[in-house]
């Protein structure tokens, strides 16, 4: 193998991923800010978040900020602590995903009846499979459109119901390994959503989109022109608490009605998280196929950082579970992307980091052993 590869020492974080760092005891950034987090006094924070509510806090009743949700226990733990801890009006936005799972419709709409305000997004399913095909064979990223959308589609609720601020749930990069620049700032912007989020891809998908300006409201930003005077607020609640994914199911589920499947998810050991749609199984497994580590690396790591799993634990079910090809959802996506059986293997083939996996008998299979 010529790509020479490696884990964090403290949890499962590879080498591979895009923007880790590690320092000299082989910690990734996400453990380091882990142990920074159990240190940290947080009531400079708190403040700057109730400096930040109270700067948008409505007087007349209105929706004083927005809270992007899926129906899963982040969003749904964000928008409770805004409503009932911190007195604020948010209006909740989902954007609508491909390929929805029925449990997931169902939390979110146990979500809405729990008395939130709440508007869902449906953007052409057209123009969205359209999109998310042309990821998935240019980016290896199966739903690049609503990942789009779940910041454009918002960013035009936001500019249309003139509230400036909106929350969205964890910093991925800090939380689980990348970039460290926004450590200390509690706002981001449009330019770092295009960088990091959509892997600097934006532009060469939408290049090659044969489609017009209507058809393309809820996957492009406001012009400039839109945004005089909107003074759009983007932070994550991750930046003003400690953040603990599973205390956040805990909180869905007690307050907002979240429930979990009965078995595990598709590629990993949990049954809790991200269950509003069936491409987030494609989504990791494509993740796995570039970089080597998948779905249950991740919840892997989360646990290890959390305290509720030792290292060891953690490499026996990542071995277990992370190279799943979803079989399961098969016919949904060959029938979604319009491709053959073939077609669909050629795009996962395209994206295979080839120094890590080699194929056997039609399955990519890894040449390195998790440790």
């Amino acid at each position: 193998m010529e790509q020479k590869v490696f884990w964090c020492t403290h949890c499962l974080n590879m080498s591979t991923r895009p923007r880790i760092q590690f320092d000299e005891r082989g910690w990734c950034n996400a453990c380091q800010w882990m142990e920074i987090k159990k240190k940290m006094d947080w009531a400079p924070r708190q403040k700057d978040l109730y400096d930040l509510l109270n700067k948008y806090r409505s007087t007349t009743g209105g929706f004083d900020c927005i809270v992007p949700v899926s129906g899963g226990k982040d969003g749904c733990s964000v928008a409770y602590r805004l409503r009932d801890l911190y007195g604020m009006h948010p209006l909740a936005v989902t954007v609508r995903p491909a390929l929805e799972l029925a449990i997931g419709n169902e939390n979110l709409m146990n979500f809405i009846n729990h008395g939130f305000n709440h508007i869902h997004v449906s953007p052409d399913v057209n123009v969205m499979r359209k999109i998310n095909t042309l990821g998935f064979v240019e980016k290896g990223f199966p739903y690049f459109g609503w990942l789009i959308a779940i910041f454009s589609a918002v960013i035009r609720v936001a500019v249309n119901f003139n509230i400036p601020l909106l929350f969205y749930g964890e910093d991925g990069e800090m939380e689980y390994g990348g970039s460290i620049e926004t450590r200390n700032k509690s706002l981001f912007d449009l330019e770092y959503m295009k960088r990091i989020y959509f892997e600097a891809g934006y532009e060469k998908v939408f290049n090659k989109l044969d489609l017009e300006e209507k058809d393309l409201y809820f996957f492009t930003f406001p012009s400039e022109a839109d945004l005089v005077g909107k003074d759009l607020c983007f932070t994550h609640w991750s930046y003003f608490e400690a953040w603990d994914s599973y205390k956040n199911y805990l909180i869905a589920k007690e307050h907002c009605g979240l429930k979990e499947i009965d078995d595990t998810n598709a590629g990993t050991f949990t049954n809790f998280a991200q269950n509003d749609q069936a491409l987030y199984a494609l989504h990791t497994y494509l993740m796995y196929l570039k970089f080597g580590f998948g779905r249950a690396t991740q919840d892997a790591g989360i646990e290890i950082r959390r305290g509720a799993m030792t290292r060891d634990q953690a490499v026996e079910l990542v071995r277990l579970y992370d190279n799943h090809y979803p079989e399961e959802f098969i016919h949904q996506y060959l029938d979604y992307y319009q491709m053959t059986y073939e077609e669909f293997d050629a795009v996962l083939d395209k994206w295979t980091n080839r120094e890590l996996f080699t194929k056997v008998d039609g399955r990519w299979l890894p040449t390195f052993e998790v440790r």
